[in-house]
């Protein structure tokens, strides 16, 4: 496929902003390597091999009298029982593989050598928190949950945005008048204060808390397309689509949404930004997700109630937190500039 000029001249901006360049490698690895989290760190094996059969309970459940054990329940593979009746006393039954992390984000590890949190070593290379969970496999964990709620509500968010702003600009008069009064009651509302009291209504989940920040994210898109749509509907190939009859939602769609998407885009890294802080900053007031889960603030707050027991904690909630959102700045400047058309001389 033959990309057109214009494209091919924001991508040799793209990569002409080699901070930016290279930051989006680095997020892109990161992040392609959290979604490979249970493959990386489980308590799981990846593979049982045992009396000639092979299992792999990464993938499935199996009883524990299915190894010859004596509950129905799902085999506990970090027991030494369990292990004993896969394996064999002497390891001619059968082996087990498993990942390079032995540990899942809410693994607790009953084998400390002290009282958890637990300084890093080399079972735990990032230390255990309070509760004896490994802190590297909940970062692996926690940086795969906050990048996907941040991308879900990046993405539902702008399309709100820009179905909004399309509307108010390309229609104008009474509609734009309305509907810009709404927006403007709306955005001036304390939304911190409306957020922290809608999670500590709703039971936390990872879709309520979406829908809570979706209330307020969708604002930061409206004035921008709406501008464009403003500027772009009196365009003389725009007022000539519509002497030819062509419908309203056609031409916003086909005509004018492409140049709006120019000023949208350069947005959306900052969009993701904001969405993974806020996240952060409940889970860290305890308004976020359930208690247990893989959260990066629930870490940082965990980091901050154990300052001189555990600096680890903090070192590392802030040192994740930092890169991510360094990476994602990072991005968001080189896509800037890639739609910039005062970088190409133009």
């Amino acid at each position: 496929m033959t990309l057109s000029p214009i494209t091919q001249r924001r991508l040799k901006q793209f990569k002409a902003n080699r901070r930016g360049y290279w930051s989006f490698w680095l997020f892109l690895v990161l992040f392609v390597f959290s979604l490979c989290a249970e493959f990386i760190a489980n308590d799981k094996p990846l593979l049982v091999h045992t009396q000639g059969k092979t299992y792999f309970p990464v993938f499935f459940s199996y009883p524990e009298t299915l190894f010859g054990g004596d509950f129905e329940t799902e085999a506990d593979y970090r027991d030494s029982f369990v292990r004993e009746l896969i394996t064999g006393t002497d390891g001619s039954k059968g082996w087990i593989v498993w990942p390079p992390i032995p540990f899942s984000y809410d693994t607790i590890n009953y084998e400390l050598p002290s009282p958890p949190p637990t300084a890093p070593d080399f079972q735990n290379l990032l230390g255990t928190d309070d509760q004896g969970r490994d802190v590297t496999a909940r970062v692996i964990y926690g940086f795969r949950l906050s990048v996907l709620f941040g991308l879900i509500l990046t993405v539902i968010s702008s399309i709100i945005g820009i179905t909004a702003g399309a509307i108010q600009g390309y229609y104008g008069g009474k509609t734009d008048l309305i509907m810009q009064r709404a927006i403007e009651v709306w955005g001036s509302m304390p939304s911190l204060y409306i957020l922290i009291i809608f999670a500590a209504l709703i039971p936390p989940g990872f879709w309520t808390l979406l829908l809570i920040l979706l209330l307020f994210s969708w604002l930061s898109l409206v004035d921008v397309v709406r501008a464009e749509f403003l500027r772009a509907r009196n365009f003389d190939y725009v007022r000539a689509a519509a002497a030819l009859g062509v419908s309203s939602p056609v031409i916003m769609w086909r005509h004018v949404l492409p140049n709006a998407m120019v000023a949208t885009v350069t947005f959306m890294p900052f969009i993701l930004t904001s969405s993974i802080t806020s996240l952060t900053a409940l889970d860290f007031l305890g308004l976020g997700l359930p208690p247990g889960s893989p959260s990066l603030g629930e870490l940082l707050l965990q980091g901050k109630n154990n300052l001189t027991a555990a600096p680890w904690l903090g070192i590392t909630a802030f040192a994740s937190l930092a890169v991510i959102l360094i990476l994602l700045n990072f991005i968001g400047e080189a896509v800037r500039d890639a739609f910039d058309p005062r970088k190409a001389g133009l």
